[in-house]
């Protein structure tokens, strides 16, 4: 009887988003890949230095029971396979129990996220993470030197998103950016009964709920923030659109252009997702914060 994933919330992690490999990829930008595998090797019984992602991943894993398997973790990796033995031998040193990974040696490994039914890709490389945002899969390029809140919260898992253009589309920003504030906030009144379309990060909120509506076996819970420049009365659109998707937020800040950084430095987030590079670069001093390359703020991106 084959494995599913049927049920699951399934991530896909580079192993620089995992892991620190900071000092070996400069080795590989500095001397090239028969190096970096050399070093990677040399250093197999080395465990590695958790990355940005670890701790959001190992609380993932604490939802799964002997009985029940909630969650899969995949390695989805540009690695070469000799480099891939570091990443899982560093992962069982961690108790990460991690038992499948793709290696895809320098090849862009976006292509197998529709295979492994992802509900999220992580990833220190921008090109991979436009290629799987391009293919449907909620997707963020991980920022290696964010600050961690993980810690203080043992038995949550928190994640944080922004609005336009991560759980909605981008189609109330555009009007922001062309026509301006008032334009907005009148667009997002008369369509406050519309409901949003739905942005990249929608299927991730959605496979949460699975693991929101968990028993009391589970060691682990998950807890919401929607974090927003989006003030009275543009909000009523977004929890509309939230209650039209049936999927719950647990606390939403209107923030109406006060800086966010603070907010989610008291909100301690595991992972916080946002499509503009200022407010990313502000919550990364904070708490683990990716960008997800989506939507007009990003239009001058290439698309793989």
């Amino acid at each position: 009887m084959p494995v599913s994933f049927e049920g699951k919330l399934v991530v896909a992690i580079s192993s620089r988003a995992l892991f620190g490999f900071e000092d070996e990829n400069a080795v590989f930008d500095r001397e090239g890949e028969e190096a970096y595998i050399e070093l990677q090797y040399s250093r197999l019984d080395v465990p590695a230095r958790e990355g940005v992602a670890f701790p959001l991943v190992k609380k993932l894993l604490a939802f799964n029971t002997p009985q029940t398997q909630r969650v899969e973790v995949v390695i989805l990796s540009k690695n070469d396979p000799v480099s891939g033995l570091r990443v899982f031998r560093s992962a069982q040193k961690a108790g990460l129990k991690l038992e499948r990974g793709v290696f895809t040696r320098g090849r862009s490994p976006y292509r197998y996220l529709d295979a492994l039914k992802a509900n999220l890709f992580l990833s220190a490389n921008e090109a991979d993470v436009l290629g799987a945002l391009e293919a449907g899969v909620p997707a963020a390029r991980v920022y290696p030197e964010s600050a961690q809140a993980a810690g203080r919260h043992t038995g949550e898992v928190r994640i944080a998103f922004d609005g336009d253009a991560v759980l909605f589309s981008d189609e109330a920003e555009r009007v922001f950016q062309r026509e301006g504030l008032e334009a907005f906030t009148r667009h997002e009144t008369v369509h406050a009964l519309k409901p949003l379309p739905p942005g990249p990060f929608k299927p991730l909120l959605e496979a949460l709920r699975g693991l929101q509506s968990v028993g009391a076996d589970a060691p682990m819970r998950v807890r919401t923030a929607l974090v927003t420049a989006r003030s009275a009365p543009a909000h009523e659109r977004a929890v509309r659109t939230l209650m039209d998707w049936n999927v719950d937020i647990d606390e939403a800040m209107f923030l109406g252009g006060l800086e966010k950084s603070e907010f989610l430095k008291a909100f301690e987030p595991d992972f916080y997702f946002d499509d503009q590079h200022g407010h990313v670069e502000l919550a990364r001093h904070h708490v683990a914060s990716g960008h997800v390359p989506f939507g007009v703020a990003n239009a001058g991106r290439r698309q793989p």
